[in-house]
């Protein structure tokens, strides 16, 4: 199985953007998908370092990716999108308006923020070119092995999201701009503030969810760890590992040690446990009751 990292979901300082790239060249990671998922606004801060950390990546051996926003609304969103092509490398669509920006049999691939939950859209997806799939995290493991057979019949490889905090939903309004009493074009990037995301309490003072511009996240960690074997079973080519601002390069360690059988099950949760304790991890998504439900053992169904 291979280790995808998936697109940057917050908003980091160039300097910071530029760095956690040039580490990943080193990381025991097979693909990198890289550029503006959330917010088109940010794109200007950082947009000039993306040709280099393409370079250095595909001089690294990786697979170098560039995704599409979430949401396109704007006629200058739609010329971005319609210019990812131009830059050579592979296209992850993450909205299907992309789609028709795409030149005609040119091979895409297509991210979790797309709704792929059957196998008629699958199939659907394959015809327009799509090779690889990143599938909407709140499927479980049954509608996973089901895909994956489909998408082998197909010639499309399947991903799972494996690490980090789960994309929910992407809204036309702006969440921080809101807390600090801003409009969205005025916003004042106040989601610089908080390069994981913000935290969203109750009322009862219980974590809720995270909020991170005009994407609503989830305040848990997703973590496979316990999920391996049955997603490996299952037919599932890689795991999608989410950046995050501290310890990334050690995440993408400890799981190709964990693929590679090196790490037992609950290693990983185990460390980052022990490291973060305020970090709370889920995997309820694939065999539990809600998706917030966190495994106590494997469970190798």
């Amino acid at each position: 199985m291979e280790l995808t990292v998936g697109p940057n979901q917050f908003f980091w300082p160039a300097e910071t953007w530029s760095a956690f790239y040039e580490g990943l060249a080193d990381a025991p990671v097979d693909r990198v998908v890289l550029g503006e998922l959330v917010c088109s606004k940010r794109l200007p801060f950082y947009q000039d370092r993306i040709p280099e950390a393409l370079t250095a990546l595909a001089e690294a051996g990786k697979e170098a990716v560039l995704t599409s926003l979430a949401l396109v609304t704007l006629k200058r969103e739609r010329k971005l999108t319609a210019e990812l092509s131009d830059m050579g490398v592979t296209v992850e669509i993450n909205d299907l308006t992309a789609l028709a920006h795409l030149p005609k049999g040119l091979g895409f691939h297509v991210g979790p923020l797309v709704n792929v939950y059957n196998e008629g859209t699958l199939a659907w997806l394959a015809s327009l070119g799509a090779r690889r799939i990143c599938l909407p995290p709140e499927l479980p493991v049954a509608s996973v092995e089901s895909l994956a057979r489909a998408g082998a019949s197909l010639g499309v490889d399947i991903e799972v999201w494996g690490h980090g905090r789960l994309p929910l939903a992407i809204s036309g309004r702006c969440y921080h701009a809101r807390l600090h009493k801003r409009t969205k074009d005025n916003c004042q990037f106040a989601c610089e503030q908080d390069p994981d995301g913000l935290e969203v309490r109750t009322l009862e003072d219980r974590p809720f969810m995270a909020m991170n511009g005009v994407q609503t996240l989830s305040d848990s960690y997703a973590c496979a760890d316990y999920q391996i074997e049955a997603l490996a079973a299952a037919g599932v080519s890689a795991l999608r590992l989410s950046p995050q601002s501290c310890g990334f390069n050690r995440i993408c360690e400890f799981y190709r040690e964990r693929l590679e059988g090196t790490l037992p099950a609950g290693a990983i949760a185990g460390e980052i446990q022990r490291t973060t304790p305020e970090i709370r991890l889920s995997d309820g998504f694939l065999n539990g009751p809600s998706g917030v439900s966190w495994s106590a053992k494997p469970d190798l169904r």
